[in-house]
């Protein structure tokens, strides 16, 4: 099939078809990769656009990551759907089934290490922020200094995934901190981190003060291991999951049930039967 001609055609109708459906940018960027990186595979077979294309490209992808494969399933059934008007069924194409994976936590005592080790005010805030509010490195980015409470100890998470504002909490010990910030700072912008030429502060720079903690405590940190952090040890602290939920931005509560499988708290009640063999 020839689409070379038609692929600011396609790019637009896909980036329009995103846009009424309030997809992200970013989301559009990889709809489209993985869209263009399927007609490339066509055109380069001579292969038409069919159910039996979709499923040979996605035979050679074999080794691809589980999540990858999802993700680029996702953007090719979208492109059928959407702008072909040719939907397929997963009975005609199956999707692989999800990876169930337990969150990895990072322990109290390391959490406080890296925050021990951090000599920077803004690294170490943004260690305290992820950990103490359970914000995403989209939220802590998007983060203006206006949504934060300090009278009433809330944080304001302006459209966070879903494009849902919800409130996370604020810790006491974090407010001295981010005074004395703000004292130290000369902000361009309106938002808590900004970049070197003001504006926000980049994922990538975020990504490598979680590589340099990470280092001095000898374990791989990310942001939403911190995330899922704040999650596990608030649930062990006792807190109802139904306001962990919420302060995370789950629409659904069994998507934070996930941490009650990683919770110490209630394996720690239980006794081993090796325990009451008599010796």
């Amino acid at each position: 099939m020839d689409y070379i001609g038609k692929k600011e055609e396609i790019r637009e109708k896909v980036a329009n078809r995103c846009k009424l459906h309030g997809y992200s940018k970013q989301t559009t960027r990889t709809y489209l990769f993985h869209i263009f990186n399927f007609l490339d595979y066509c055109e380069k077979c001579r292969l038409n656009l069919s159910n039996s294309s979709v499923k040979s490209h996605m035979l050679s992808f074999n080794n691809l990551a589980v999540n990858s494969m999802r993700l680029k399933y996702a953007a090719i059934s979208f492109f059928f759907r959407e702008i072909l008007k040719e939907p397929f069924s997963f009975e005609q194409i199956p999707i692989m089934k999800k990876e169930s994976r337990l969150p990895r936590v990072i322990s109290s005592e390391k959490i406080r290490e890296m925050i021990d080790s951090c000599d920077n005010i803004k690294h170490r805030l943004i260690i305290k922020l992820f950990y103490s509010s359970g914000l995403r490195l989209s939220e802590l980015l998007n983060l203006k200094r206006s949504d934060i409470d300090f009278d009433r100890g809330v944080i304001l998470v302006r459209l966070g995934k879903g494009k849902k504002d919800r409130f996370s909490i604020l810790s006491d010990l974090l407010k001295d901190d981010l005074l004395k910030y703000y004292s130290e700072c000369r902000f361009i912008s309106d938002y808590v981190f900004e970049g070197h030429k003001g504006g926000k502060y980049s994922k990538k720079s975020v990504q490598k003060v979680m590589e340099r903690l990470g280092k001095k405590v000898e374990i791989k940190v990310t942001p939403h291991m911190l995330r899922h952090s704040f999650a596990t040890h608030l649930l062990e602290a006792g807190t109802d999951i139904r306001y962990i939920q919420k302060l995370l931005g789950h629409s659904d509560v069994s998507t934070t049930e996930i941490y009650t499988h990683i919770s110490q708290a209630s394996i720690k009640n239980i006794k081993s039967p090796l325990d009451n063999l008599s010796t």
